[in-house]
């Protein structure tokens, strides 16, 4: 059936009671009759408006605390019937079932239980049984009942009516329809990924994934490819729940790098500024400072080419003297946890430039799922959270590195985390100083990144190069003892890597011969 159909009979049962009143006052001036529940019922009445209990309807009372209440005949009946179909109709009367042009139901809120830490018991109780029934029921039989979820939505039927003398209409159903669907997929996927954490089980049998739009893109990587964003609803602070302060609506290519940058930034906690500049996904410069322009001007001297047009990511808040000497190169996204009046005053005379605050860093160490489409399925893994310390650190030299290379050694380690895969950075008195990613041979990175460091040495008026008594991370192990070869060759005196190799006594006898300290952390950190 795809005939308008009008509306007569709404059934409404809410958690979220936001513009109920208001929605239900106009339905009910179109002359549509209200079934309703419990608290929801309570609350039309209370605002004047004429409402029958579904007990009244079905015969029974809402009983075991509330758990049952919708689950009847009468009901499902009323969403399922097809108006069409004559055993259908003689069934209904036979029973007494009224049909039900208009279910309006939102879940109760399992996600934000979730969300809040209650325990167990409290989760289970805050996973809603009728509802999803009966949005299931009435958006299978969407040729003649519609169905709302989302308060968003409520304008939209109202809309509708005024545009049909009101009746719904078929495609409008259908589009109801496809978002209820969506709605109990999301939120049977939260109910069991929460269980599966809360049981133990790391690989369950079957999971499910979800997330609510946030904004359709005007493309992808390219534009040829269709794109959009979507939140899963973890409130992890970044971009994804930042708020956008001026700037352009952002790209997918700005959201991905953005979120790689802060979550780079993050890494060093609110201590000591920190700032990473990112230019497609990978660093082109990271430092710390005693000032947050400090550290921006030394992430800068990194790689002032790669810089412009980059993300600029800052793990304190965005000062106006700092937001003066970033706008001199163009860059296409500022995050930071907290942006002053003065600065929002400078970066708006650059009206291109995107700005995001986000309230605060995210924790790094918290276990996170990430997934990443292949043909034909998906990889599922935890984030890489880990973390080194100077107690995990095992010398394998006989030179035994400085306080300072230590403490330049697991600067250079937090950044290899989020370098691509092969990776290797150059760092010296807190700053890189050369980086090298996403490499066929890891020999080929450590070239690269001292390359680069020599390319500075005139932009940033240097007699020598940068790299020239700095340390050096290496994301995996050297499988030959070329590439440690090479960063000494550059002027490193110190290098930190995993271990692991079958030629490792090559790598270290190599490092002794040089003079160089080496350290394994016994943890990788491949990132493709």
């Amino acid at each position: 059936m795809t005939r308008p159909i009008p509306l007569t009979r709404a059934l409404i049962s809410v958690s979220d009671k936001t513009g109920l009143v208001e929605f239900a006052q106009s339905l009910a001036a179109r002359g549509v009759e209200l079934l309703s529940t419990g608290g929801t019922a309570k609350t039309l009445r209370e605002a004047g408006l004429s409402v029958r209990d579904v007990a009244d309807v079905t015969g029974f009372p809402e009983m075991m605390d509330g758990r049952v209440k919708t689950l009847h005949p009468k009901v499902h009946g009323g969403l399922l019937a097809l108006r069409d179909n004559q055993e259908h109709l003689a069934a209904m009367e036979a029973h007494q079932i009224e049909a039900i042009d208009l279910l309006v139901v939102n879940l109760y809120p399992f996600e934000e239980t979730v969300a809040k830490g209650a325990d167990y018991a409290d989760c289970i109780e805050n996973i809603d049984i009728g509802g999803p029934a009966m949005i299931r029921a009435a958006a299978k039989n969407h040729s003649f009942v519609a169905t709302v979820v989302d308060v968003e939505d409520y304008d939209a039927v109202l809309a509708e009516l005024d545009a049909n003398d009101g009746a719904t209409s078929y495609p409008f159903r259908q589009r109801l329809a496809q978002i209820a669907y969506a709605r109990t997929a999301a939120y049977d996927a939260a109910v069991s990924t929460w269980m599966a954490g809360a049981i133990g089980e790391e690989a369950p049998r079957r999971r499910a994934f979800a997330g609510q739009l946030a904004q359709t893109l005007r493309y992808g990587e390219n534009p040829h490819q269709q794109a959009a964003f979507y939140l899963d609803g973890t409130n992890r602070p970044g971009v994804a729940t930042a708020k956008q302060l001026q700037g352009k609506e952002l790209s997918y290519n700005n959201i991905n790098d953005t979120d790689a940058a802060f979550e780079l930034v993050s890494e060093f906690g609110t201590e000591k500024p920190a700032v990473a500049i990112i230019k497609h996904a990978n660093p082109c410069g990271v430092a710390t400072g005693e000032t947050v322009i400090e550290a921006y001007k030394r992430a800068f001297d990194c790689d002032r080419t790669s810089a412009f047009g980059g993300i600029i990511a800052l793990n304190q808040t965005l000062d106006a003297a700092t937001a003066e000497e970033i706008t001199k190169i163009f860059s296409e996204v500022i995050i930071a946890p907290a942006v002053d009046e003065a600065a929002k005053e400078v970066i708006a005379k650059k009206k291109n430039v995107r700005l995001l605050e986000t309230g605060g860093l995210p924790d790094t160490t918290a276990p996170i799922t990430t997934y990443r489409q292949v043909a034909g399925g998906f990889l599922v893994q935890d984030k890489d959270n880990g973390v080194i310390t100077l107690d995990d650190l095992k010398v394998v030299t006989e030179r035994q590195p400085s306080e300072q290379e230590l403490k330049d050694l697991l600067f250079a380690w937090k950044v290899a985390k989020h370098v691509k895969s092969n990776a290797i950075i150059y760092v010296k008195d807190g700053a890189t100083v050369g980086v090298g990613a996403g490499q066929m041979s890891r020999v080929d990175s450590t070239r690269i990144a001292a390359r680069k460091a020599e390319d500075m040495m005139d932009a940033c008026g240097l007699a020598e190069t940068p790299t020239k008594e700095s340390v050096v991370a290496s994301d995996a192990f050297f499988p030959f003892a070329d590439g440690l070869i090479t960063a000494a060759e550059a002027g490193a005196t110190a290098i930190i890597q995993p271990g692991g190799s079958m030629r490792d006594q090559e790598v270290i006898d190599a490092a002794n011969e040089r003079g160089l300290a080496m350290v394994f952390t016994g943890m990788r950190h491949f990132r493709h």
